[in-house]
């Protein structure tokens, strides 16, 4: 009988060519890009083995095997990444994977991988040939509860017009971390009302609150750590998810949010191309009362009570940056999508080496930030003239979200960075806390 082999994978030219290798092989070959439709045809047709993509749009990888082990202990699953690290390797491989491929695995490695499964796999039903039958696949009774929690709750919270928000329908990004180097990619999938927004660690699981007491470091970026797990690079995809409105979601990546062109802005036409949903909640909103100061020397970072959301922002530098003081008011999404998305981040070739001392930059690529030397931008033309402060506004407004609401507040900041604005979050979660 020939051996039936199903491809799991959202990239058509991976299908493509794991199918063509297969086919010469005398394989039967059925495809899909879906974790969800993979469970089900597992459940219909028992392929003798399971080439699985980690990044899915609708169930990642790991959880995909966890279900097909869990339902069936004898499938053979092969992972496949482009975009994983070692300890997703191991995970996998502990979660009873017969192997993990790096993409683009090469013919020989297909053509062994497969056969070594197959080989695996019907040995293994032999075993068991005298055991009770498998019950293959109840997928409501196997499917893991990724427990949630809503952020905490806080005075000055008040019920607003416009309603909680989530995404329409999963999607996948890829691209490279700024500051780990690494390959690394996000998957994106709604949650419901009175979730928050939630990152997912995929190497380890672990689950990570879009909120401030899981901030570990601000050094050039912000990143998020509970128990061993870590997220860097927070700010670009919270920025455009605050100004979207969107309240709850959850968030799948490895290590690091890829950093794409430097801004919000592929962000922003992602969100535009899936679509939002409104839900049948009203959002909280945190409405300042007073204000609210940090400062440090020449740094500022002042929060005062206003009737939308605003942010001005100013610097100064040497030339060829200068002085640039940006004001904006985020009356609606597209104007973030237009005036501040697009504003990418910023590098100076001076600080290049302490960066490198440090681990952070590696991902850095003539395509993906500005390079400032002495006397000029070294590797791009300016989006805008002053696309350092938009871009500072751009962070600033996605560390704000990291209390975990929107929030109706005039933001003015001076010189100020990553660090003043976790100072600032830490703050407003400290001093308007509920008791129990």
């Amino acid at each position: 009988m020939k051996p039936l082999a199903l491809l799991v994978d959202d990239e058509s030219a991976i299908l493509e060519t794991l199918s063509g290798v297969l086919a010469d092989q005398g394989f039967d070959i059925l495809t899909t890009d879906s974790g969800e439709e993979a469970l089900d045809l597992y459940r219909k047709h028992h392929p003798d083995v399971v080439f699985l993509d980690v990044w899915l749009p609708d169930r990642d990888g790991l959880e995909t095997l966890a279900l097909l082990r869990e339902a069936d202990p004898e499938a053979a699953v092969v992972l496949l990444s482009g975009h994983g690290t070692t300890a997703t390797a191991v995970r996998a491989i502990k979660m009873g994977a017969h192997d993990y491929l790096e993409k683009p695995p090469s013919y020989d490695q297909v053509v062994e991988t497969a056969k070594s499964a197959v080989a695996a796999h019907r040995a293994a039903l032999e075993r068991a040939a005298q055991q009770p039958p498998v019950q293959v696949l109840d997928r409501t009774a196997v499917a893991p509860d990724h427990a949630r929690r809503p952020p905490q709750r806080l005075r000055n919270l008040v019920r607003s017009d416009l309603p909680q928000r989530t995404i329409r329908q999963s999607t996948v990004l890829y691209g490279l971390g700024l500051h780990s180097g690494g390959r690394t990619g996000l998957v994106l999938q709604p949650l419901p009302p009175d979730s928050g927004v939630h990152f997912l660690s995929l190497p380890s699981g672990e689950s990570l609150p879009a909120q401030v007491g899981a901030v570990a470091d601000t050094e050039y970026a912000t990143t998020l750590s509970s128990r061993g797990a870590s997220i860097k690079t927070v700010e670009h995809l919270l920025s455009a998810l605050h100004a979207a409105g969107i309240t709850n979601l959850l968030v799948k990546c490895h290590g690091e949010v890829p950093v794409l062109d430097g801004s919000a802005l592929e962000f922003c036409r992602t969100l535009e191309e899936i679509g939002v949903t409104d839900q049948d909640e009203p959002r909280l909103e945190f409405v300042a009362d007073r204000t609210y100061v940090v400062e440090d020397e020449k740094k500022s970072l002042v929060l005062e009570p206003y009737s939308g959301f605003a942010v001005s922002y100013e610097l100064s530098y040497p030339p060829p940056v200068g002085e640039q003081k940006v004001d904006f008011e985020l009356t609606d999404f597209a104007s973030f999508r237009d005036l501040i998305a697009p504003a990418r981040t910023f590098g100076f070739m001076r600080d290049l080496k302490m960066m490198n001392e440090l681990g952070l930059g590696t991902g850095g690529r003539l395509d993906n930030f500005i390079l400032v030397g002495e006397d000029e931008v070294l590797n791009t033309e300016l989006r805008f003239a002053d696309e350092f402060a938009r871009h500072k506004i751009l962070d600033v407004i996605g560390d704000l979200y990291l209390l975990g609401y929107p929030i109706r507040a005039r933001v003015t900041a001076r010189f100020t960075g990553h660090r003043e604005n976790i100072a600032m979050v830490r703050r407003l979660t400290a001093e308007n806390a509920l008791g129990d």
